[in-house]
């Protein structure tokens, strides 16, 4: 369902003709939003890469994924196990973003969170003092109350997904290339 008001836990969909290389197609979740700014996490860009590699003792092989151009040398995750994760933020529901890394270490390398139950990401999408209204004012983003389930493996088929429950004039963008002059 496609709203107007930005709240915590809602999905952003780019509109297709949003032209940046960072956002295109993408389905963001907003994790923060407040009257300085916002903050959420691009849900459908899985890098090659698992999360070992950045953080060597996470004994995870866990995707990451692109979370915006904002701090990307820095390792972020949205999880569902606040009761071994101290310190968590609530976003929605049974979902939850950061807390206490000694407790992530500890519940993954000991077995005790699976993955899928936590989802890392490089850097974070940010909006600072009414950009997201403004962008949302200018349609680069639809804002939809959707139940997406974050933790399973999505590519830019979550954004046609999304589209496609939109239904209307949002359909003519399902089939047509991500770059329109390849057409």
């Amino acid at each position: 369902m496609q709203i107007k008001t930005i709240t915590k836990g809602n999905i952003l969909l780019a509109q297709p003709a949003l032209n940046d290389s960072t956002f295109n197609r993408t389905v963001v979740l907003i994790t923060d939003h407040c009257e300085k700014g916002s903050i959420g996490f691009i849900l459908n860009k899985p890098m090659i890469h698992s999360v070992n590699l950045f953080v060597d003792e996470l004994e995870s092989h866990n995707t990451v994924y692109e979370g915006g151009p904002v701090e990307t040398e820095n390792l972020y995750y949205l999880h569902s196990r606040p009761d071994l994760i101290a310190n968590s933020e609530h976003i929605c529901k049974n979902l939850y973003w950061s807390g206490d890394y000694q407790d992530v270490k500890k519940a993954i390398n000991s077995g005790l969170i699976s993955e899928s139950e936590i989802r890392f990401y490089l850097g974070y999408s940010g909006w600072g003092k009414q950009q997201l209204e403004n962008e949302v004012e200018d349609n680069a983003w639809i804002i939809v109350n959707e139940d997406v389930d974050i933790f399973q493996d999505w590519d830019n088929n979550l954004w046609k997904l999304q589209m496609k429950k939109l239904g209307g004039e949002h359909l003519l963008w399902l089939n047509t290339p991500a770059d329109p002059s390849m057409n």
